[in-house]
């Protein structure tokens, strides 16, 4: 572009007044800054390679070089981080966080304590705060994990439950029921 004027201040800072109505400002340290001709969009250049742009929006963008990593703040709160993963993580105004993995599994981390998890062949795993854990598979099949015993339902409603002590019980939609010990011994069965 062509140059209208140049200023050199004495600190060693230099602007330099582009006919299209930009300025471009150098500092001593390599820094430099570039004000759009809108006088909104600015963006910043700094010596160490980030990159910051600040849009008419008021959006934004800073770039950091050495972690390749963009961090976007949009004017209503929002804030996106990309990794040069490929990892993705949104921080909402509320609170709510949402990761996106590589792998494209999705971790959704709420303001309550409460955990989701979404992996790429549909199994959603949800954490409750005290810690209970329900796993839904996409073969239907669901699992319910608490501090006292883990328990598997099954489509055909068959429901497996293993406690904490090693006891298994198993309720066929028969209503048959066996227990076993701890060791697989079976201690109670109503064959039907």
């Amino acid at each position: 572009e062509e140059i209208q004027r140049e200023i050199a201040y004495p600190d060693g800072k230099v602007e330099k007044v582009l006919k299209n109505g930009c300025h471009l400002i150098f500092f001593p340290n390599g820094t430099w800054k570039k004000v759009g001709s809108d006088g909104k969009t600015v963006t910043i250049t700094f010596f160490n390679g980030d990159v910051k742009q600040v849009m008419p929006d008021q959006t934004v963008i800073y770039y950091y070089a050495d972690a390749k990593t963009t961090h976007t703040t949009y004017s209503d709160g929002l804030e996106v981080l990309q990794f040069s993963n490929g990892q993705i993580e949104k921080h909402y105004p509320d609170g709510k966080k949402e990761i996106t993995f590589p792998d494209q599994t999705i971790k959704n981390l709420f303001t309550d304590g409460q955990e989701e998890s979404i992996f790429p062949d549909g199994t959603i795993v949800r954490v409750q705060r005290d810690g209970s854990k329900t796993i839904e598979f996409n073969n239907g099949q669901r699992e319910l994990h608490t501090s006292q015993f883990k328990r598997r339902e099954y489509p055909d409603g068959t429901v497996k439950t293993v406690y904490m002590n090693g006891q298994q019980e198993t309720k066929y939609v028969s209503g048959r029921v066996r227990i076993k010990d701890k060791n697989g011994n079976i201690i109670m069965d109503t064959k039907l």
